[in-house]
């Protein structure tokens, strides 16, 4: 039986082209005076120092560390400080009233539905643990993170499309992987958690990055209200949508 719910947000709950358009742009306009000004906090501290590391670059200055970061923000590179630091723009964007999170019409009211019918319902994103917590706790809907029981990213699971981070996730919840599914518009991500043994399916939103690509052999859903997660594995309500494997 199901009893955990893990969600992915860009293609799944939320549009790609909001992440996108408006908050890559918002965060790289103020990357540079972020790093400027708080250098000397530990989390921002933190990622300058891995950025250095990752680039092999002990002794890089403060501009040449910015470049790097924008760099990979242009190639929408996955890449733990560059999130980390996006993170933290977007949570003050947040609390500053800048930023409001979108969510498709039919993602909340699933989740609320949901939460509602016992399932723990848990995040996991390459945007990081920050940057989780402050889109959902501005939503157009209000504050949604009573709804949520624990945010993972890359940092503390590790990468999306490695099974090993679906092995950390379902240890840290304390669950046999028979009882997660995950929601994600990636085939990567979705083959990564079956290979963990979790179940899996794909939500394939028209207009979506990863529309064209399908879902492979996952099930898939075009809404989140499509699921039916009762049961031994999770089906899907009378909309003609078939499971694929």
């Amino acid at each position: 039986m199901i009893s955990h719910v893990v969600i992915d947000i860009e293609g799944t709950t939320s549009a790609t082209s909001f992440v996108a358009d408006r908050l890559f742009p918002y965060s790289a306009e103020r990357l540079a005076q972020w790093i400027a000004t708080h250098q000397l906090d530990p989390v921002t501290q933190r990622a300058i120092n891995q950025v250095r590391e990752i680039t092999d670059e002990p002794s890089a200055g403060l501009d040449r560390v910015t470049a790097t970061l924008l760099g990979w923000l242009e190639s929408d590179q996955k890449i733990t400080p560059l999130k980390t630091l996006q993170g933290l723009i977007w949570e003050q964007g947040f609390a500053d009233g800048d930023l409001v999170a979108h969510f498709y019409p039919d993602a909340v009211p699933a989740l609320r539905a949901w939460k509602s019918a016992g399932y723990d319902l848990c995040v996991f994103s390459s945007g990081s643990v920050a940057a989780q917590r402050a889109w959902f706790a501005n939503s157009a809907d209000g504050d949604l993170r009573p709804m949520i029981s624990v945010y993972f990213d890359t940092e503390n699971a590790g990468p999306k499309r490695e099974s090993s981070a679906y092995w950390r996730i379902a240890n840290a919840i304390n669950v046999i992987p028979a009882q997660i599914v995950f929601l994600s518009d990636v085939v990567a991500e979705l083959d990564a958690a079956r290979d963990a043994g979790w179940h899996t399916a794909g939500v394939r939103r028209p207009g979506e990055k990863y529309y064209s690509y399908g879902v492979g052999t996952h099930l898939e859903v075009s809404s989140l209200s499509e699921l039916n997660l009762s049961g031994d594995r999770p089906m899907i309500s009378a909309s003609g949508i078939r499971d694929n494997t």
